[in-house]
C-alpha cells in the first residue's frame, strides 16, 4: 500500500515538475468564449475600420479574452444587401450601416438622416443624431428586431465626382448617370434633380465608373480617396449635398447571448471608438482636397440654395414629411429650422 501510495505521490509530482517548464502561452491559451465577426463595405485603410480594429483589441483585452471580435472590411463577407441578410439570421454579428441606405428597407424611417441639403454642418448635425431624433430612431431600430449601439459611425457629407463636367447648378444634373447607393433616398433626391440615377453596390463603383455605365458618383472625399475613384474621374463638385453615417448593428440573439458585463464593454468600446472615428473623418476630409488635386482632380464649390429651392419646388420635403411622420421631421427641423 505504501508502494502504491508512493508511487501516485511521484507521478502527481511528475507531473507538476513536467507542468512547470510547459511554456505560459500554451498552458494559460485558450479560444475565446465569444467569437463574433463584424462586415463593413469600406476599405480597410478608412478611419471606420482602423477604429473598428482598436475596439476589437480594447474589447478583447477588457474581457480578458472571452470576447474576440474580428474585423472583415472591403466587403468581404458581400455587398450591404448580403451582408445585412446574414446579419438578420445569424451568420453574421456586427454590421455597420447607412440609415438611408439598406436598413431603411427594414426602418425605413432611419433614412431621415440622409435628408439633401439638410444640415449645414457637423454641429448642427451630430445635434440632431445624438438629440432626441438619433433616441427615436434607435427605438426603430431596436423594434425591428436589431441591436443597435447609441453613436453613429462617421461617413462624411457627400460630395458629387464626374468623368464629364463639374457640377455647378441643379440644371448641370438634367440627364446625368450618377450612381448612388441602393436606397430609395438616394433616388428620390437626384430623380427630383433631374438626374439618372443607379443603385449600385459600392464594391461595383469602380468598374461601373471605369465602363462608363455611368458618368459620376456620389461620396465622401475620404471614401473617393481610399477606394481610388480619383483614378476614373476628373471632377469633384462639393454639394454636400447629404450626410451618410453607420449604425452599429447587431444580431440581436448573439447580441443577447452575451452576458450583461461584456455587453457593455462592447456597446462603451464601439461608441468610444465611434466618437474617435468622426474626428478622423472629418480631420481626413479637410486635407483631402489638396491631395486629390495633386492626384489630378478639379474642384468646384456649389452655392447650395438653388439645389434646395427645386427640391422645395418639387415637392420633395413635402413628400419625405409625409413619409417619415410628424413626429420625426419636427426633431429635425427643430434643430435644422425649416425645410418644407
Amino acid at each position: 500500500m505504501k508502494q502504491i501510495v508512493r508511487r501516485k505521490f511521484l507521478m502527481t509530482a511528475g507531473a507538476a515538475a513536467a507542468a512547470s517548464v510547459i511554456p505560459p502561452w500554451i498552458t494559460t491559451a485558450s479560444a475565446a468564449e465569444f467569437v463574433y465577426k463584424v462586415g463593413t463595405d469600406l476599405p480597410g485603410t478608412h478611419p471606420l475600420n482602423i477604429r473598428l480594429q482598436e475596439a476589437s483589441n480594447a474589447i478583447k483585452k477588457e474581457t480578458e479574452g472571452r470576447m474576440e471580435i474580428r474585423v472583415f472590411p472591403n466587403n468581404q463577407l458581400g455587398g450591404d444587401p448580403a451582408m445585412f441578410t446574414q446579419l438578420r439570421n445569424g451568420a453574421l454579428e456586427f454590421f455597420t450601416l447607412s440609415g438611408a441606405n439598406v436598413l431603411s428597407s427594414l426602418v425605413p424611417k432611419t433614412a431621415i438622416s440622409g435628408v439633401g441639403f439638410a444640415f449645414k454642418n457637423y454641429e448642427q448635425l451630430y445635434r440632431v443624431m445624438d438629440g432626441d431624433l438619433g433616441k427615436l430612431l434607435r427605438s426603430h431600430i431596436s423594434n425591428a428586431g436589431l441591436a443597435v449601439m447609441e453613436k453613429m459611425w462617421d461617413n462624411g457629407f457627400r460630395q458629387i465626382t464626374t468623368n464629364t463636367k463639374p457640377i455647378m447648378n441643379p440644371d448641370d444634373l438634367k440627364g446625368f448617370k450618377i450612381r448612388v447607393p441602393i436606397g430609395k433616398l438616394w433616388i428620390s433626391l437626384f430623380e427630383t434633380l433631374g438626374a439618372a440615377p443607379s443603385g449600385i453596390a459600392f464594391n461595383e463603383v469602380y468598374s461601373a465608373l471605369q465602363t462608363k455605365v455611368v458618368d459620376g458618383q456620389e461620396n465622401a472625399l475620404a471614401v473617393t480617396s481610399v477606394a481610388k475613384l480619383y483614378e476614373v474621374q476628373k471632377y469633384c463638385s462639393l454639394t454636400n449635398h447629404m450626410w451618410d453615417g453607420f449604425w452599429m448593428l447587431g444580431n440581436r440573439a448573439a447580441w443577447d447571448r452575451l452576458p450583461p458585463k461584456i455587453q457593455e464593454i462592447v456597446a462603451r468600446n464601439f461608441d468610444a471608438s465611434a466618437l474617435k472615428e468622426r474626428k478622423d473623418v472629418a480631420d481626413l476630409n479637410a486635407m483631402l482636397q489638396k491631395t486629390l488635386e495633386e492626384k489630378g482632380m478639379i474642384f468646384n464649390t456649389v452655392e447650395p440654395e438653388p439645389f434646395r429651392e427645386k427640391l422645395r419646388k418639387n415637392g420633395f420635403y413635402a413628400g419625405w414629411k409625409r413619409e417619415f411622420g410628424d413626429e420625426e421631421w419636427d426633431l429635425l427641423e427643430k434643430v435644422t429650422g425649416k425645410l418644407v
